[in-house]
């Protein structure tokens, strides 16, 4: 059985080490397992590579026991030196993975090592036996599992690795441990895997093939699902949601991640915070997810979406107006009265139309609100994610899907210097709040310290400008396909996927 998925951009890169996007992760959940998976309803975590786990009395070590039964798609079984070997190559500074600063938000000594303050021996992971891994963390970090879920937590397969060097991930080197193999890709095409002899659950694994399309049109996706094409298509384009939004096959679910634009903190004018703050509150957010976006989208202040014991950022006025005239009131004490004297600025986004039409709608609203103009730069997946995270821009668009089930998972990837904070946002004592509630047992008071670090980089800082939380849209027959169910996550693994 053939499931064919609309994946979006061609992908960056197939080494987990490299990677950081939504169309990469999925392809990553077909080839490869960490010692935890996805439970496909509730996108938490169940056992993978690791069939079981202990966690000590204080919550910041934890022990776990590989299956017997886990082994690479060539055959040679998995140890927990491969684990080892995987998160420090990870973290090593010579790999350069984007992810690095993820795991150094979880691991003692991890930090100094990626940093090149100290050598692998300081990061607080070992292997106790072939089957038994050991972690030892930072502080009682409460969504710890849920995020070994992440592909910077992957386990990678070091003999191939060793043999083939960069090319480790071409259809005819690659190996991998996940439900399924690479056999073929088509740059700019697509990406094909089957279903592998050797994984540990194949009894449980039902397509024998699933190939991922490669396209940046939401339009040709779309027309491809129309036509039979494809079996899923993971976007709808806006001029389609009426229409789509009547069938059956449509899928709508609120996401857990948040549709925002970076600022270059450290360029002027944007590196003053009375700008940043006009310009944010210069855009009708109503208006974009009424009139543009148009897909239930959630107009948003603040980083971090609304979750179980943590409530969003409110919005600093009640209507769009005394919206727009603090926001000119705040250029003009910055010293561009109605815009005058602003230097043309560029929003860059990743090529896209509906990315295209939210840059469209700001650069109206600027114009009209404040008296600036701007231009629209559109660049490639892979073009764009480097130029983003390296800060090569003024104003760039940006998504964030929670990795974890956590507040913190908003908010830690803005402390000074980590990888992906290519808008170089720096604030102490905003790095202070987040490292002390990464020390914290679960509860009220650590919600608190991280409301209160949201606070500081939005409503004092606006180091960033939220414009919506994301609503997961996808079209898939249900009556059709089994195993595909909404979350908040919006993770779907192939894995489970089969036909009824």
């Amino acid at each position: 059985m053939v499931f064919r998925i609309s994946n979006g951009a061609e992908p960056e890169s197939l080494d987990p080490a490299l990677i950081q996007g939504v169309p990469e992760h999925r392809i990553f959940e077909a080839l490869f397992e960490g010692l935890v998976a996805i439970d496909p309803e509730t996108a938490l975590a169940v056992p993978g590579v690791a069939e079981s786990w202990e966690v000590n009395e204080d919550g910041t070590q934890y022990t776990f026991k590989l299956r017997e039964d886990a082994v690479w798609s060539d055959g040679v079984p998995i140890t927990a030196d491969d684990v080892v070997y995987s998160w420090l190559r990870l973290l090593d500074p010579m790999t350069a993975g984007p992810y690095a600063w993820f795991p150094c938000m979880f691991l003692q000594g991890a930090t100094e090592f990626n940093a090149g303050e100290a050598g692998p021996e300081a990061v607080g992971i070992r292997a106790l036996d072939d089957r038994t891994f050991q972690m030892d963390l930072i502080g009682p970090l409460p969504y710890a599992i849920d995020a070994l879920t992440h592909y910077s937590f992957s386990i990678v397969p070091k003999h191939a690795i060793e043999a083939f060097g960069d090319e480790w991930t071409t259809p005819e080197n690659f190996v991998g441990n996940g439900p399924f193999v690479l056999t073929e890709r088509i740059p700019q095409t697509s990406l094909t895997v089957v279903k592998s002899d050797t994984y540990w659950d194949k009894e449980n694994v039902k397509l024998d093939k699933v190939i991922f399309y490669s396209s940046d049109s939401d339009t040709t996706n779309y027309n491809m699902y129309l036509n039979g094409e494809i079996d899923w298509a993971t976007n709808v384009p806006n001029d389609q949601l009426s229409a789509a939004q009547m069938r059956a096959d449509f899928q709508s679910s609120p996401q857990l991640s948040t549709y925002y634009y970076v600022f270059q903190n450290e360029i002027a004018p944007f590196d003053n915070p009375d700008v940043r703050r006009a310009l944010s509150l210069a855009v009708d957010r109503e208006a974009l997810v009424e009139g543009v976006t148009r897909a239930g989208q959630i107009p948003a202040w603040g980083i971090v979406p609304p979750m179980a014991g943590y409530e969003a950022l409110e919005f600093p006025h009640d209507n769009i107006d005394d919206m727009i005239a603090e926001a000119q009131d705040l250029l003009a004490r910055a010293g561009y009265p109605n815009g005058a004297g602003f230097p043309t600025t560029t929003i860059l986004y990743n090529t896209n139309e509906g990315h295209k039409q939210i840059a469209e709608f700001i650069q109206q609203e600027w114009k009209d609100n404040l008296g600036i103009t701007v231009t629209l730069e559109n660049q490639e997946w892979q073009t764009y994610l480097s130029n983003r995270n390296q800060g090569n821009f003024e104003i760039a668009r940006a998504g964030w899907v929670g990795d974890y089930q956590d507040p913190n998972t908003f908010l830690d990837m803005f402390i000074t210097g980590a990888g992906m904070n290519g808008g170089r946002y720096s604030n102490e004592v905003y790095d202070l709040l987040i490292n002390e509630a990464a020390r914290m047992p679960a509860g009220e008071d650590r919600f608190g310290v991280l409301k209160t670090a949201e606070d500081i980089m939005i409503n004092q800082d606006m180091g960033i400008m939220p414009l919506y939380y994301y609503v997961a849209i996808n079209m898939i027959d249900t009556n059709k396909w089994g195993g595909w169910y909404p979350n908040t996550m919006d993770y779907h693994p192939v894995k489970d996927i089969y036909l009824k």
